[in-house]
């Protein structure tokens, strides 16, 4: 019977988070073909297929999505065991996968942790609700910033903050002077919503849904930076979550009434993951 071996697991597990032989040899300081060779063995002695390719890039079969959940659990110990022996020494180096569906408080926290750890390379990208969800699930970050995570035995989440959704407009917008604002009044705005699969949008969805309001006319945006954006040149008014800027010159927000709740801001990090050097670094500038 054939057998894996820890760098066939660790070769396809960086394949499927760099998303390329090209960057995963890159990051493991190796040649493409030692990649690739690691993972047509892989495929070997599991007997299936593990990634398919096609004009968009690369996808997990169901059989990969299996190995791939245990070879990051075999990566995440190897980097725990490499930082048991090496000892607790300053960070002088070191990689983060950071990912957040809103930018605060995702950027502060990281510029916090860049201050004291600034040889340490993070990657951080904005991904809606539901992409960011689906990534924890399949072991594909280190840390996640997402408000009101999916509660799951796979991961620990802690609470770092609230936030209600507001009404964001330019500063020079009829609007800009309100204490409050109505949903039915923003009937006749451009509204922007993210797209599809964002918390915002199933949020307010609900609500103009309970309180029986249509907007008649609405444009999907994908983050708050392009939403702001689009607010800044004039294309319509948005709703996002308090404090997502730090232009309070330029964009005022205003609270809607119809939208008092306050959803939690979580910090959310795979279980295999929490112990990780890193890792407790970063969750240590969340309590400063």
């Amino acid at each position: 019977m054939r057998r894996s071996n820890p760098f066939q697991l660790t070769a396809f597990s960086y394949v499927v988070r760099e998303g390329s032989v090209t960057e995963a040899a890159r990051k493991l300081g190796v040649s493409q073909s030692a990649v690739t060779q690691h993972l047509q063995k892989l495929e070997a002695s599991v007997g299936a297929k593990l990634i398919t390719r096609n004009r968009d890039g690369q996808s997990l079969t169901r059989t990969g999505q299996d190995i791939f959940e245990l070879a990051e659990r075999h990566v995440a110990l190897e980097r725990l065991i490499a930082e048991r022996l090496a000892g607790y020494a300053a960070l002088d180096s070191g990689h983060l996968t950071i990912i957040a569906n809103a930018p605060v408080p995702a950027l502060s926290l990281i510029a916090r942790f860049n201050k004291q750890w600034p040889n340490v390379q993070i990657d951080f990208t904005l991904y809606d609700w539901t992409t960011a969800i689906d990534m924890l699930r399949t072991h594909q970050v280190d840390i996640a910033l997402i408000f009101e995570p999916t509660p799951s035995a796979e991961w620990t989440i802690q609470e770092i903050g609230q936030e209600r959704y507001v009404l964001y407009v330019p500063a020079n917008h009829p609007f800009a002077t309100r204490s409050t604002i109505s949903l039915r009044e923003l009937s006749d705005q451009m509204l922007l919503l993210p797209e599809q699969g964002s918390m915002t949008q199933r949020v307010v969805r609900e609500a103009m849904g309970r309180h029986n309001v249509t907007p008649r006319r609405t444009m999907k945006t994908t983050t708050f930076p392009v939403m702001k954006e689009a607010i800044l040149q004039g294309a319509g008014v948005g709703i996002f979550l308090e404090n997502s800027t730090a232009d309070t010159d330029v964009l005022v927000s205003i609270p809607i009434d119809e939208m008092p709740e306050t959803y939690k801001s979580c910090i959310v990090v795979p279980k295999n993951k929490h112990d990780l050097r890193l890792v407790q670094s970063f969750l240590s500038v969340v309590d400063l």
